[in-house]
């Protein structure tokens, strides 16, 4: 199974009259970059939460949006200020008694004042928010994984096909590889008929013929190449329909495939074979931007 990195999630959760949502978007990245945002009250959960993340999506952007809200009020309460409250009463009180104007204060009045009503989140039992709040986010993450997982599915699919062609043009090559040395003794020979004529040909030695294309032989042989060619596309095809991370491992192995096709073209000297290797090194280039988007 193949995993892309890019990918969305959402969870929400109800408990009793807590309500948790949950929303996760990645991106491609070469490592697990996290962004948390979530109210203060989670505080205690941010290492965790960074973890779960780390562990179970492995690679990508991360960004994490978390809100939090409670129905009856149950996680917050309104705090007076009793001794603030007393102040503005009795300096009320006083400044009437020096203006010998009403006291009319009432409290809805003197609930106005600042600072003599406030909001505070009351303590709750930390373990079950905690509880709560892993199993919204984990939901997110599940979804997440879904999407990851068909696009990234579809993405291994695409790249198997990329290998069989990879695969057939290595073959092509392997066909034609034998004849490009009989192709150079061919011409050789051609050439050396065409130019020793009469009693040159006497002086001769035909051995040189046979020394001369054995060393192009050896320094167009190609046959070791072709032959890890197949152990990588091998690799290849187990990684993209095995379990576990991709991208890392695809991303060593499209570089071992690409060093062997650059050496096939550089010993090659044959232009069907050029052709085959430019038009490999186009798919191993397509290969190695869509293991850009693998976990």
């Amino acid at each position: 199974m193949a995993y892309s990195m890019t990918g969305f999630g959402r969870s929400e959760k109800l408990f009793d009259t807590r309500t948790y949502t949950v929303e996760i978007k990645s991106v491609n990245s070469r490592f697990c970059d996290i962004n948390i945002r979530m109210p203060r009250l989670f505080n205690f959960a941010d290492a965790v939460i960074r973890k779960m993340i780390t562990d179970r999506l492995v690679r990508g952007k991360v960004d994490i949006y978390i809100s939090f809200d409670d129905s009856e009020g149950a996680s917050t309460e309104v705090v007076i200020n009793e001794g603030l409250a007393k102040e503005y009463s009795s300096s009320v009180t006083r400044l009437a008694e020096l203006t010998g104007r009403a006291d009319d204060l009432t409290a809805s009045r003197l609930s106005l004042y600042s600072d003599i009503l406030s909001i505070k989140q009351k303590t709750l039992d930390e373990e079950v928010i905690a509880e709560e709040l892993y199993s919204a986010v984990n939901g997110a993450i599940d979804e997440m994984l879904s999407m990851r997982l068909v696009e990234g599915n579809n993405l291994a699919k695409d790249m198997l096909t990329k290998i069989d062609t990879l695969a057939s043009l290595r073959d092509e090559i392997a066909t034609r590889a034998p004849g490009v040395v009989e192709d150079y003794r061919n011409r050789l020979k051609a050439r050396l008929d065409e130019i020793l004529t009469g009693d040159m040909r006497a002086f001769y030695d035909d051995a040189r013929l046979t020394t001369e294309v054995t060393v192009f032989a050896d320094k167009c042989a190609i046959d070791e190449e072709l032959s890890r060619l197949i152990s990588h596309f091998s690799q290849a095809r187990e990684i993209l329909t095995g379990n576990g991370p991709v991208g890392k491992r695809m991303d060593f192995l499209v570089q071992e495939i690409n060093r062997e096709v650059n050496t096939i073209g550089s010993k090659a000297n044959d232009i069907e074979i050029t052709n085959r290797v430019m038009l490999m090194k186009n798919e191993v280039e397509k290969v190695r931007e869509q293991i850009q988007n693998l976990v």
